[in-house]
């Protein structure tokens, strides 16, 4: 299994939003580090800034931007890794918890992008 190679979000962040009883055995340690790569180019093309480009870039930002770009990223992460099996490990998740958790992860995903998007955001957290 290959280490941890996400900047904005740890793999114990993405797990722990993918929550109990996700498709661990398709969705390990190589698929979270694709999906953390998905993710960050999504928020810096979004955002059209590159907050980090490396783990050494991310650690010198506050801790409020870090805090941010581990959200969104490993909320997107969640919602990557759940619809690779919406049934779950065991295939007894429901329709409506998946859809729950999926209406979770979307929701301060966006939340997150609205924040990290806005100019006067980026320019507040670059100097928070």
């Amino acid at each position: 299994m290959a280490g941890h190679t996400g900047i904005y979000a740890t793999s114990a962040e993405c797990i722990a939003k993918l929550g109990d009883n996700y498709n661990s055995t398709n969705v390990n340690e190589t698929m979270i580090n694709e999906f953390c790569l998905q993710a960050e180019g999504l928020i810096n093309g979004m955002c059209r800034k590159v907050f980090a480009a490396d783990s050494t870039a991310f650690s010198a930002l506050s801790a409020t931007t870090k805090h941010i770009l581990s959200e969104v990223t490993s909320n997107l992460v969640g919602i990557y890794g759940l619809t690779h099996k919406p049934t779950g490990e065991d295939g007894t998740m429901n329709r409506i918890e998946f859809e729950d958790r999926i209406n979770i992860l979307r929701d301060g995903l966006l939340r997150g992008l609205s924040i990290l998007r806005d100019k006067k955001a980026q320019v507040f957290l670059e100097n928070a």
